[in-house]
């Protein structure tokens, strides 16, 4: 297990406009992430830039890794639509396994203010089959509704429930400083949000967000000598889906629950043993999915864990207590990295107001397009 492990980690502030360029918001989470490690930008010997490029910048690998001293050493662009920065983990794991890098950086940016958010909405449909999808129109909040109306129409789910994942979601993005929304809401405000794609409200949905992550991995024998607390990797998981036009279910998402195994398989642990998880809430629906997918839940049972306040800081298996991407926000490229934070501030003890007890095992998921791709990542103090 202690092959390979992360040893810095930061994000900027999440924002609606960040009023900066990508290389500025980079440098922000770049100069957390190196914070308290013996090292200089120069050991760094590779860096992968995770990026769906929504900002008029090309190629971002190489502007960033220049602005922040890391040429010449290699650099690579990974585009895996909302999973890019948490595939961008597993590609540095291979470089570290495979020998080929001691030190890699794991950059995720994305820029969404410089366009509409109509013009964002059309291009995020981009990332499904132009041929047979996003053509005929359908969009990010379409395709979630489908799960929803799906969940609801088999498990009996309700528009409470999926409600009940913003408001839990909201009361801890108010103890993150770093969060788009920091504003605790109600049911009664989600329930009078406008209708976008029924049955989600504008308040079931995350924002476009600006937002940069870092993450810093290093091999094991390294890694002890030059962090005070190395998180290790303990399992890895990803998979895939045909598109939503092919999709054999709506209730579930297939490529997360293959993740979920291979990760599951590869650290030796089960779900029981999660102390504290991240999951890809880009909708309400998809966090109560999410439950179901990782054996949090059986299926159709996700809902009662809200109900029962299981999720929560004192409950069984607390989940998105940074806010998660409904609060904090989903600067896409950034979402995965921003994850792996936040569960490795929390298997360090430096969470804060919202750190669990004695968390030892922690898990990230993180979802790409429609329910397209994910990775599954295990933790490990």
């Amino acid at each position: 297990m202690e092959d390979v492990a992360i040893i810095g980690v930061g994000q900027s502030n999440f924002s609606r406009k960040c009023g900066i360029t990508i290389k500025e918001l980079v440098f922000e989470a770049f100069k957390e992430a190196m914070e308290g490690l013996d090292i200089v930008n120069g050991d760094i010997e590779a860096s992968i830039i995770c990026s769906s490029q929504y900002d008029p910048q090309r190629s971002p690998e190489n502007p960033i890794s220049e602005y922040l001293g890391l040429t010449p050493h290699p650099t690579f662009l990974i585009e895996n639509a909302c999973a890019a920065s948490s595939t961008g983990l597993r590609a540095a794991w291979s470089f570290i396994k495979s020998g080929l890098h001691k030190i890699v950086a794991v950059i995720g940016v994305e820029k969404m203010s410089g366009q509409t958010s109509r013009e964002a909405a059309e291009r995020m449909g981009r990332a499904y089959d132009v041929t047979w999808e996003s053509s005929f129109g359908l969009t990010m909040p379409g395709g979630y509704s489908m799960h929803a109306r799906a969940h609801m129409a088999q498990y009996g789910t309700t528009e409470e429930q999926l409600a009940k994942v913003r408001v839990k979601n909201s009361y801890y993005s108010v103890k993150n400083p770093k969060a788009t929304f920091k504003k605790a809401l109600t049911l009664k405000e989600i329930f009078e949000s406008m209708v976008v794609a029924s049955p989600l409200k504008m308040l079931d949905c995350c924002a476009n967000a600006d937002g940069a992550s870092c993450m810093i991995l290093a091999e094991g024998g390294i890694a002890k000598t030059i962090a005070k607390i190395p998180v290790w990797i303990a399992g890895l998981g990803t998979g895939s889906d045909a598109g939503v036009s092919r999709r054999k279910s709506f209730t579930s998402f297939i490529c997360a629950r293959q993740a979920a195994e291979q990760a599951y398989a590869m650290a030796g642990v089960g779900p029981k043993d999660i102390n504290v998880a991240e999951v890809h809430d880009c909708f309400t629906i998809a966090e109560i999915i999410a439950y179901e997918d990782l054996g949090f839940a059986e299926p159709g049972e996700g809902p009662r864990l809200l109900e029962e306040k299981e999720t929560y800081l004192e409950g069984r298996i607390p989940v998105n207590l940074d806010g998660g991407l409904l609060c904090k926000g989903h600067p896409i490229g950034a979402t995965g990295g921003s994850q792996i934070r936040t569960i490795v501030k929390q298997l360090r003890g430096d969470a804060g107001e919202i750190q669990v007890k004695d968390a030892e095992v922690g898990l990230a998921h993180n979802i790409g397009g429609i329910g397209h791709y994910a990775n599954v990542t295990i933790l490990r103090r």
